[in-house]
């Protein structure tokens, strides 16, 4: 039970995250950056659907698809920071940068999994979280020294998602567990490196680090802001409204 609940967590954030970031297709700054964004969403949802499979197995009753569209929001475990509205470009970006270099360390920890199918699905997500990470970096740079107005709306899009990233190292009664085992990560432990790599591009973007205050938390228990609701009700509105559809 404590493995299915941890594969699904890690199967929901990258799910809800791609849902988000595909709300980009057809309106990027620029083509490019449309072509972009709904690539970066499509590696998501391809991460999602290996971790949903995997899920499924370990159910033994629900198919990926049930999974994903016939749960309500309080049986999803996707981190609070993936949920959020995309807002402007700044904001997705700043979501995306805070994202990405937690699943690149969380990945790049997750291969060294005692469990041979998250081992191999992290090895396979970590090369497209490279990217990621890459890609949400360099337009923090852009942004944050650029004109006064992105620096602005960069650093405003840093106070509003810092909030959900003390989420992000909290461990549970399953982490501990599945990190005892030898099959999941130690979440604490990857914050050092996390606010090291996120200090160092704050830095360089001339922008200034939020103070840690008051952190959101309790997707672990399914508990959401009610930006998921919403969410949920669009992407799974055509699976209920015909569910016995093929297509």
């Amino acid at each position: 039970m404590s493995l299915l609940n941890y594969t699904l967590r890690i199967a929901d954030s990258s799910l809800i995250l791609a849902q988000r970031i595909s709300g980009w297709c057809s309106k990027g700054p620029t083509l490019e950056e449309d072509i972009a964004l709904s690539n970066i969403a499509l590696d998501l949802f391809g991460q999602a659907n290996g971790f949903l499979e995997y899920a499924s197995k370990l159910d033994g009753n629900k198919t990926p698809d049930q999974l994903a569209f016939n749960r309500n929001e309080r049986e999803f475990f996707n981190l609070q920071i993936t949920e959020q509205e995309n807002g402007n470009f700044a904001d997705t970006i700043v979501r995306q940068f805070f994202f990405s270099t937690y699943s690149f360390l969380f990945y790049t920890e997750l291969s060294k999994s005692t469990d041979e199918t998250l081992a191999a699905l992290s090895v396979k997500s970590l090369k497209e979280v490279k990217y990621h990470l890459q890609h949400s970096k360099s337009w923090m740079l852009r942004l944050g020294d650029g004109t006064e107005e992105s620096k602005q709306k960069t650093q405003d899009a840093l106070q509003y998602f810092w909030q959900f990233t003390g989420e992000l190292f909290e461990m549970d009664e399953v982490d501990i567990e599945m990190s005892k085992s030898g099959i999941g990560v130690g979440n604490s432990e990857l914050k050092t490196n996390w606010d090291k790599m996120v200090n160092e591009v704050i830095n360089q973007s001339t922008l200034e680090r939020p103070v840690d205050a008051y952190m959101q938390t309790g997707s672990k228990k399914g508990l959401h802001t009610e930006c998921l609701g919403h969410l949920l009700s669009e992407m799974q509105y055509l699976p209920r409204a015909y569910p016995n559809a093929k297509w």
